[in-house]
């Protein structure tokens, strides 16, 4: 008997930012408890007391279910795995789907959290339903926490991007000389030198024994700080915009030393993460792309195949073929963090597998752009991933 025809006790939640409805039901379908709980400490106890309730009298294992697993649902998810409850995650595209082609009554919250016990009984016998409901898979707990690290890093890494950019226009716009003795703006020899004055106007009159007294400027560059001096412009704008520029900078130091930080707790954990480790050993997967692999992946078990671990990498599209007509979609099911990781990774690693880069320049040559030559190789990488991933062996090099 299959897990799903077992009795046992369904439970729907309709995720709200401040509160959820709750409809709990029976592996037959009858509904045997609905009602609204609050999304705080008090609100989950008044949660789990109902559900305790309906299993003292009826004695069936729980299932729950519930829309925005990481998201909204935070902590309450994370609470029902804890009690060792069967956890679903609801598709939101699956099920915008599902209510096109059955369409129901008008939209509320008991009603959503009905739907939830709906797709329990349809999900074995149609086709629509099917893949609505996703079983959340055991994730080790070091790949949970990489996801939540390198997620953070990839937002301060974005930050940093925007700031530089706005940096180094305004300083284009007020001293359009300056930016020519760094060959990169967000050198630390130089944002500290910009950071070094109250006004940026000073920095033109500084003196040789003041500039090597500055953190990483050493003679080399300050000799090329001199040469700027003696041709230094300034545009009236300086005497507002000076000030936010050094802003821009101060934060731009400040976001490096976090970022390299985290970089130093990401190698940490993934050195305790297995699947880190198989990851890595793939040539040319550096330690902040394998890291979020690992965080983004969680479990192999996830996926039923390799083709489905393809899709949430971005590596592969949907075919949308239609009697004569041949063609294929983008997935919308893309993990877009784990894809920008896989893609740079791909690009590294046939750098480094000759093999890999024929590979690579024979896709170039029928017609394919870059990113498109990258993801044909990358799915043939998904290929390997997964094998290695569900065999527990690293990568080796067979001559």
């Amino acid at each position: 008997m299959s897990k799903s025809s077992c009795p046992e006790i369904r439970v729907s939640v309709d995720v709200g930012c401040h509160g959820h409805s709750v409809a709990i039901g029976l592996s037959g379908g009858e509904v045997i408890d609905e009602f609204d709980v609050d999304h705080n400490p008090e609100g989950f106890r008044h949660f789990f007391s109902r559900i305790t309730h309906c299993e003292r009298k009826y004695g069936f294992p729980v299932s729950v279910a519930m829309e925005g697993y990481n998201g909204y649902a935070r902590p309450l998810d994370r609470m029902v795995r804890l009690r060792d409850y069967r956890l679903f995650n609801i598709n939101n595209v699956k099920l915008s789907r599902f209510k096109e082609i059955f369409p129901g009554a008008a939209k509320t919250d008991r009603i959503d959290a009905r739907k939830g016990l709906e797709l329990f009984q349809l999900q074995d016998f149609l086709p629509a339903a099917r893949g609505v409901l996703q079983e959340v898979a055991v994730t080790p707990e070091q790949n949970d926490l990489l996801k939540r690290l390198t997620r953070r890093r990839r937002r301060l890494v974005d930050e940093k991007t925007r700031v530089l950019c706005n940096f180094q226009a305004d300083l284009q716009a007020v001293s359009p000389g300056l930016l020519e003795i760094t060959g990169d703006a967000s050198n630390v020899w130089f944002l500290r030198f910009i950071t070094s004055t109250d006004d940026l106007r000073k920095l033109a009159r500084m003196r040789r024994t003041s500039l090597l007294k500055i953190p990483a400027v050493g003679v080399k560059y300050a000799d090329a700080i001199g040469s700027w001096q003696k041709r230094a412009y300034f545009s009236g704008e300086v005497s507002y915009v000076g000030e936010m520029i050094q802003e821009d900078a101060t934060r731009i130091l400040e976001l490096r030393y976090k970022i390299k930080a985290l970089d130093g707790r990401i190698a940490e954990v993934a050195g305790r993460s297995r699947e880190a480790a198989i990851v890595s050993s793939l040539p040319g997967f550096g330690p902040t792309s394998t890291a979020e692999l690992a965080g983004e992946i969680g479990t192999i078990d996830r996926f039923d195949n390799e083709s489905s671990l393809a899709l949430y990498l971005g590596m592969a599209n949907l075919d949308h073929s239609s009697g004569k007509k041949k063609g294929s979609k983008t997935s919308k099911h893309v993990n877009t963090r784990a894809k920008a990781a896989m893609m740079a990774a791909v690009d590294r690693h046939r750098k480094c597998v000759p093999e890999s880069q024929r590979y690579y320049e024979k896709k170039r040559a029928e017609g394919k752009k870059h990113n498109q030559a990258i993801r044909a190789l990358g799915r043939h990488l998904c290929r390997t991933i997964f094998k290695m991933l569900k065999e527990e062996r690293e990568y080796e090099i067979r001559d």
